[in-house]
């Protein structure tokens, strides 16, 4: 059944239909047709004096906090109903979340009394119930600090078990120490960040007094491409290399990213829906962004080599069946690797790697960056001039490796 709704003046309704939610969850209309999903708090009422009448009155203290997720007001498409439902199902899980917060703190339920917890315990826990596209890092940055306690001698003690007090500023020097030895490009840094993230949302709830990543930091030059990426003589390389065993499903997944510069979360979830033969063009919504962005809808040309690898659904009418059927990330990774070994290779190449490859070849091959940040879906062209500073990198390597002159 669809949602009833009863605009108010300021073009807000209401969509928690329970009086005794706290907060509640409501929308806002947005002029571009968007519907903007935010949490109404109501924390109680104090009394005060008109300044007017003199007469005391009951003052009620409420806040709203906006989601930077959004529905359509009038989906128009299947899709457009699926992204609202899948949207709208990401906010009602953060209205309980943050309605067990506020009766947490009514009733001093928090752990902050005797933080007497095992803080790797807390840490996953904080990962089983998030939501966002970044999981998979959150996760990471886990193992990774588990990782770093047992094989660092000053704190393999705390490989187990680790109370919150335990987490020292020293400390997270020392793991940003590991992070940039252990991963290269933009591995540490990214690690790093989703790491902070827990203890932030960690110092927000209560769990430790004081934030000890707080002027501990991994500094990059987010305007330099760090990972590897093919060039188009190597992508024909990669791609005129089999191997006994070789996964066809990775195998097309990576080319096909190779020429489009999708991410490994949209290429997972695609698909023949997506597809729109007659006009050859691929239609979806970044993973990345969605319902963070007005710009995470992306369509992308598709010529007829593109459209062989996509091929059609193995029963006919099948729209949701998935072109790409794929095993875990791990899984394609290992073979991704295995793969670029084979094809006699030395770079250090990543699902990831097949995005900034794209960008950088179709930029070789003269794309202006307007379209180059159009495929790619970024909102501006700040995250894509890094791929203009790599062009003009290669550029000079190509100089340089001409002999010297001599008059």
């Amino acid at each position: 059944m669809a949602l009833k709704k009863n605009y108010r003046a300021d073009n807000t309704y209401m969509i928690s239909t329970d009086s005794t939610d706290n907060p509640k969850l409501g929308a806002k209309v947005l002029s571009d047709g968007r519907e903007s999903l935010f949490l109404d708090f109501y924390l109680g009422f104090d009394m005060a004096i008109s300044s007017k009448t003199g007469k005391e009155y009951k003052r009620v203290n409420n806040r709203r906090e906006y989601l930077k997720l959004y529905l359509w007001q009038a989906p128009r498409t299947p899709m457009e109903r699926q992204q609202n439902k899948e949207t709208l199902e990401v906010a009602k899980r953060l209205r309980f979340e943050r309605g067990q917060q506020l009766l947490e703190d009514a009733e001093g339920y928090r752990l902050k009394k005797d933080r007497d917890i095992n803080f790797l315990d807390w840490m996953w826990s904080y990962y089983e119930a998030y939501t966002k596209a970044d999981k998979r890092h959150i996760k990471r940055a886990y193992t990774v600090f588990i990782d770093f306690l047992n094989v660092t001698a000053e704190y393999s003690k705390f490989a187990k078990r680790i109370k919150p007090e335990h987490l020292t500023k020293d400390m997270m020097v020392a793991f940003t120490e590991y992070l940039q030895h252990r991963f290269k490009g933009e591995g540490a840094h990214t690690l790093y960040a989703r790491f902070k993230k827990i203890i932030k949302s960690a110092v927000e709830r209560d769990v430790m007094r004081k934030n000890p990543t707080t002027g501990v930091s991994i500094k990059i030059d987010n305007g330099a491409l760090k990972k590897d990426v093919l060039s188009a003589e190597e992508t024909i390389q990669l791609m005129e290399t089999h191997y006994v065993g070789e996964n066809p499903d990775i195998r097309r997944a990576f080319i096909f990213c190779l020429n489009t510069g999708l991410r490994w979360c949209d290429i997972k979830d695609l698909t023949y829906s997506n597809v729109d033969y007659s006009n050859k063009l691929l239609k979806f919504e970044q993973a990345k962004t969605k319902g963070h962005s007005s710009a995470s809808s992306v369509v992308t040309p598709l010529n007829d080599g593109l459209l062989a690898i996509i091929g059609k659904p193995s029963t006919e009418g099948k729209r949701d069946e998935l072109i790409f059927p794929l095993p875990s990330h791990t899984m394609c990774l290992k073979a991704l690797r295995h793969w670029v070994k084979r094809a006699g290779i030395e770079k250090h190449i990543t699902w990831h790697c097949a995005r900034h490859s794209f960008a950088v070849n179709i930029l070789n091959n003269g794309a202006n960056i307007k379209t180059v940040a159009s495929l790619l879906g970024h909102s501006g062209l700040k995250h894509t001039e890094k791929y203009t500073r790599a062009i003009d990198s290669l550029k000079q390597e190509a100089i340089d490796s001409l002999p010297t002159p001599k008059l």
